[in-house]
């Protein structure tokens, strides 16, 4: 049999319930309240078969796993990839970042992008100079090769990093170590 809370136990529990959080917000839940109840046994005039119950348990739907922000792709179909390690693919739009800080240079490669991508182009030669030479743990000049350290990380941050497929080191035709094949993808409708 259960007993009710006394005013000294109600008081009690308020107060240490009064600073609880549950772990996952939910709506306030009412006050437990505890009712006499005489025991009483159940009266049936014939025996009831009970069914098994079955017990499921709610369990709500996951969300749809967010898609990761789309990035230059790793790979190409063979026909591009042939192409362009064997100099064969001629550049639509060619951007030199040559001479530009980096703000400059940045600046200069969104703005570039945006235009490739309003022309239609397929593929950028993006001219960044050669990277610098190690000789020992120092390099041979400071600052040089800060744009094509960078580059990488401006292209997937780009906001026009969707629409960017590819991005591949150049042809010695089309600069070598020094510039960098963009690879864009066509706008589907």
């Amino acid at each position: 049999m259960r007993r009710r809370l006394g005013p000294d136990e109600q008081a009690l529990w308020r107060r240490v319930t009064a600073d609880v959080r549950p772990l996952v917000p939910t709506a306030p839940a009412a006050e437990p309240v505890m009712m006499d109840v005489a025991p009483s046994a159940p009266v049936f005039s014939k025996p009831v078969k009970r069914m098994p119950v079955r017990m499921v348990a709610a369990v709500p739907p996951r969300p749809p796993a967010p898609r990761p922000p789309a990035v230059p792709g790793e790979t190409l179909d063979g026909g591009w990839d042939r192409r362009l390690r064997r100099g064969l693919a001629s550049p639509d739009v060619t951007i030199d970042l040559h001479g530009y800080t980096l703000v400059q240079a940045h600046g200069v490669l969104e703005t570039g992008l945006q235009r490739a991508l309003a022309d239609g182009a397929r593929l950028m030669l993006l001219v960044t100079g050669k990277p610098p030479k190690v000789r020992g743990n120092a390099m041979d000049r400071p600052g040089r090769g800060a744009i094509r350290a960078v580059i990488g990380d401006w292209l997937m941050g780009s906001s026009h990093a969707a629409r960017i497929a590819s991005v591949r080191n150049a042809h010695p035709r089309h600069g070598g170590a020094g510039a960098l094949y963009v690879i864009l993808r066509r706008v589907r409708e």
